[in-house]
């Protein structure tokens, strides 16, 4: 893919963390540029040595005339907090003067549904987010929607369940001792793997679709006990003990995970960006993942 001057389009991530590498590794193999945001100065040396452009979050370095004149596509995976989007916040009228973005991904949560009684919800469901954290993605989907519209860019909404991948899955939590069966009668999450979440911003970002918003998860909700039996029996121990959620010692933030229950479509995505799961369920992510995590030790 080249832009209309004939270079190589430019991927802007801002938030280079566990859910947007992927993507940076596979627009890097298609011959993109790619700049991406940090705050620590190791992270910044760690995307020098991929070979990524490490752009600090400051006006400064947003300036039109400076680095990032070519971005052509940006990434935002960055969560809003009690203060709103930290980088529209800071950045928004920098992010309105770079000449050449046509395309955002935004990175949301399927948690801006809010509770459905463990109903399907789609993409056209109603959005009534009983938690702070839902309502500061459901506004920040509207302010990048809004940006865009200002610039003339596209923008998609991914909204994402559970992510989960290499390091951080069910296996891992077995083996290190922190797994857990809570049990809340009815209670389903989705999932998706990291790689999956990228192969549909590949197919986003490449596309000609107007501003939409694409759901992002399996193929099966299913109880999270559920996924931890299965992690324990294919390492061959036992499981953890299970545990009723009323009489489960959780924080306050896991307690929160409870709060709501619906079951989330991804038919969209599948039709109108030709998405195909590697992983449609944890029955199949998790083998690959156990060789992934012994290899690791």
């Amino acid at each position: 893919m080249e832009t209309q001057t004939g270079e190589a389009p430019h991927l802007l991530v801002l938030g280079p963390g566990y859910s947007a590498a992927p993507l940076m590794d596979r627009t890097q193999r298609a011959g993109w540029r790619v700049s991406a945001t940090w705050r620590r100065q190791e992270r910044a040396a760690e995307l020098e040595d991929s070979g990524i452009k490490p752009v600090a979050l400051t006006k400064e370095a947003f300036a039109k005339d400076g680095p990032l004149s070519s971005v052509t596509h940006v990434l935002v995976s960055i969560a809003p907090n009690k203060d709103g989007d930290p980088v529209l916040t800071a950045l928004s009228d920098q992010l309105e003067k770079l000449p050449l973005i046509k395309w955002i991904g935004y990175l949301s949560s399927t948690n801006v549904y809010g509770d459905h009684g463990g109903a399907w919800v789609d993409e056209t469901s109603t959005t009534k987010p009983s938690l702070d954290r839902g309502k500061r993605r459901l506004e920040a989907e509207e302010n990048w929607t809004a940006l865009g519209t200002r610039i003339n860019a596209v923008v998609h909404i991914f909204r994402l369940a559970g992510i989960y991948g290499p390091g951080k899955n069910a296996i891992r939590s077995v083996m290190d001792g922190k797994a857990k069966r809570t049990i809340k009668q009815g209670q389903v999450f989705g999932r998706i793997h990291r790689d999956d979440i990228a192969s549909a911003l590949w197919l986003a970002a490449n596309s000609d679709i107007i501003s939409t918003v694409f759901n992002l998860t399996d193929d099966l909700p299913a109880p999270p006990q559920d996924v931890i039996t299965a992690a324990s029996q294919l390492l061959g121990v036992a499981p953890p003990p299970i545990v009723a959620f009323e009489d489960a010692n959780l924080s306050a933030m896991g307690r929160s995970f409870y709060a709501e229950n619906k079951r989330v479509r991804n038919i969209k995505a599948k039709q109108a960006l030709g998405w195909r799961l590697e992983y449609p369920d944890y029955h199949q992510a998790l083998p690959k993942l156990l060789v992934d995590e012994i290899c690791r030790i």
